[in-house]
């Protein structure tokens, strides 16, 4: 904290131009003084008060300056006309011509001169650059803001670079008056103060700060950080607003980690005031994270809410769309992205679908401007200052395709999965999104709409899982259909079923098509129920699901990592049981039984070759083997299908009655849960008890 007494009276842009850039300052006129062309990066706004500054420190050492600006200083250059460029051009001319002497040349514009179009040079620019290089006596300053890039050829032209971007931190307390610091509470908590306003000039500071409204000594200063906050917010950035425990449903692992690696240390760094421990805090701060996981699984959600506990602004932009046909044009928007980050820090870049331009080189089949993006990324990474609050994440499907270079300690050196959702996160998001659409899930309906997107998507194709945003979009079909019929009450399983129904298209089965269906699924549930190591049956369905006329889909095993023996056997069985229940009850067999045969062959061969768990010695097979190896290891595997198949048609034929009531429960309801099953095998064993 900074007493206020402490703190100026008054000051003047210049005085602030002097306060901040002390360093800047006498690097330019130290270069300018040893006959070295200077080029200053810096907002446009602070131009001339910056100039104006240098200036009066260059007359001290004897060197004159000439400011061509574009303004008339002739009545021959007024009659002459031709606008701003065309005058400046005209400046230059003289100036280059005429008797030099000790002067330092100023070009206050130089990158409206030397603009680039499409790719290439402009009229102007092919005009200006031989003026720049015809007399080498000419000692120039030149500036250029950072949303315009300067041809190489230009550059070139200036062996001393200097770049200003926002302040310092160990200079703000110098650029805050006395009635200034008492809007934002008792003493200058600089830290707290440079967290809104790092990425702002000084000249535009002044503006800010000279504008603040509102009680001196506040006890809550947040109005006023909110103003400070809307002044400094530039470009395509935005201040999101998600919480990340409130907001956000499940992935507990992954919201503890974001607080450890990220939150934590910031909120840790906040309650420091020795700068040493600050900085070694600083410096601990990983500045690059990818988020990486399937589609929808809210990877950009999670930025946005590191995004709004840090009160960063955030910019989110498609890893395509900043590619561009013209040679150095796709770089030069990845620099501009970091020059409005940096201006508007703190702030966030989000990178969706990095890998479409940060592969790894040597990958790359287009262009090759991907080795060049990837090159600038990387340089505008290494280039942040310690105490500047940018942040980059990248989010993608595919991050094994990303560049090592990218995923090292220093960049990119935060790793985060966010998987498709669990049973505990499908039920947190679902009671999130419920309470903000006001759908009074009952329990019931909770339960069961966490039970029936477990698996894939219905109609998705590749097997795609329920994501955050299929929950999302399940909730708001249940809100319009609420909305449209005027419902108020609780939300029930009729309404999770009708929503997850409502736009898919199924096949219309004959109803013999559909009791060969129905008898085929009854047969695979009735060896599953009586198999000791097949998992648990979730949902037995002959509604044309998922793609499949008919289906079973079990709960997730006990042992989720350890496969046996006795595990894989039984598979087979319950495989085989959809084919010999049609054996038993129809005329006929379906090819329905193709992909079952096909997996139960898969799992046999496995078995035997891989495993050494049927028939033959333990030992590795390769391509290369005898014909009577060969000829064993089918013999092995014939006999493994044999038995579990003999065991599938004795389960059904020991089991017919329960065969036959649930093929009939499946043809009249076409869907039986968990419930409706125990309840049948609760029925069975009385019977038979």
């Amino acid at each position: 904290m900074i007493d206020e007494h402490d703190l100026p009276l008054e000051l003047s842009p210049f005085d602030a131009v002097e306060a901040a850039y002390p360093a800047e300052l006498a690097s330019a006129a130290e270069s300018l003084g040893r006959r070295l062309p200077v080029l200053v990066e810096c907002d446009k706004e602070l131009v001339p008060f910056f100039y104006k500054c240098l200036r009066d420190t260059l007359k001290t050492r004897g060197l004159g300056c000439i400011y061509l600006d574009g303004r008339p200083k002739t009545e021959q250059e007024s009659a002459r006309g031709g606008g701003l460029v065309a005058t400046m051009i005209q400046q230059l001319r003289d100036a280059v011509r005429g008797p030099v002497g000790e002067r330092v040349v100023v070009l206050p514009h130089l990158d409206l001169l030397t603009a680039s179009s499409g790719g290439g040079l402009s009229a102007e620019a092919r005009e200006v650059i031989p003026l720049l290089y015809e007399n080498p006596s000419v000692l120039w300053l030149g500036f250029k803001d950072p949303s315009f890039p300067l041809p190489p050829v230009i550059a070139r032209l200036f062996p001393r670079h200097l770049s200003i971007l926002g302040i310092r931190r160990e200079r703000l307390a110098a650029l805050v008056t006395q009635r200034e610091a008492r809007k934002l509470g008792r003493g200058l908590d600089v830290y707290a103060l440079y967290k809104q306003v790092s990425g702002v000039n000084a000249v535009r500071l002044r503006r800010v700060l000279s504008g603040l409204e509102g009680e001196d000594y506040p006890s809550d200063p947040s109005a006023v950080q909110a103003q400070l906050r809307a002044c400094t917010l530039g470009g395509k950035l935005s201040l999101p607003n998600v919480d990340l425990q409130r907001d956000i449903g499940g992935y507990p692992q992954v919201k503890e980690r974001i607080e450890r690696e990220i939150l934590d240390l910031l909120h840790h760094k906040d309650g420091l005031s020795d700068p040493r421990a600050i900085a070694k805090v600083e410096a601990l701060l990983p500045r690059g994270l990818v988020f990486w996981g399937p589609p929808g699984t809210g990877k950009t959600l999670f930025a946005k809410a590191i995004a709004s506990a840090l009160g960063a602004a955030v910019q989110v932009v498609s890893g395509p769309e900043l590619k561009s046909r013209w040679v150095g044009e796709s770089e030069e928007n990845l620099r501009q992205l970091f020059v409005e980050a940096r201006q508007s820090a703190p702030a966030i870049i989000i990178f969706d679908e990095i890998d479409a331009f940060a592969s790894a080189r040597g990958t790359y089949v287009g262009s090759g401007v991907e080795h060049s993006m990837v090159n600038q990324l990387l340089t505008e990474m290494d280039g942040f200052r310690s105490d500047e609050l940018v942040f980059v994440v990248g989010t993608t499907n595919f991050v094994e395709s990303l560049d090592p270079a990218l995923l090292r300690p220093g960049r990119f050196e935060l790793q985060l999965c966010i998987p498709y959702p669990d049973a505990s996160d499908r039920r947190a998001i679902l009671e999130i999104v419920g309470q903000g659409l006001d759908l009074s899930l009952s329990d019931a309906a909770l339960d069961h709409a966490v039970k029936v997107t477990a698996g894939v998507v219905e109609g998705a194709v590749d097997g795609v899982r329920y994501s955050g945003d299929h929950l999302d979009a399940l909730c708001r079909q249940i809100a319009r259909h609420r909305l449209r019929e005027g419902r108020d009450g609780p939300s029930e399983i009729a309404d999770v079923d009708r929503a997850l129904e409502a736009y898919l298209e199924r096949p219309r089965l004959t109803a013999a098509e559909e009791r060969v269906v129905a008898t085929h699924e009854a047969g695979h549930a009735i060896c599953a129920l009586h198999c000791e190591h097949a998992p648990p049956i979730e949902r037995v369905s002959i509604r044309g699901d998922l793609g499949a006329l008919g289906y079973v889909r079990y709960a997730q095993h006990v042992h989720r990592y350890v496969v046996t023996r006795q595990q894989l056997r039984d598979t087979i069985c319950v495989l085989f049981g959809g084919r010999e229940a049609e054996a038993l009850l129809l005329d006929d067999l379906s090819a329905g039984a193709a992909q079952d045969i096909e997996r139960a062959t898969a799992i046999a061969r496995a078995l035997v070759e891989e495993l050494g768990m049927a028939g033959l010695q333990p030992r590795r097979y390769d391509g290369e083997m005898a014909d009577g190896t060969r000829a064993a290891i089918d013999t092995a595997i014939s006999e493994v299908l044999a038995e579990e198949q003999a065991r599938a048609r004795a389960l059904v034929e020991a089991h017919r009655p329960s065969l036959v009531a649930l093929r009939d429960r499946l043809l009249a309801d076409k869907v039986l849960d968990a419930t409706s099953l125990a309840a049948m095998r609760a029925g069975e064993v009385a019977t038979d008890g």
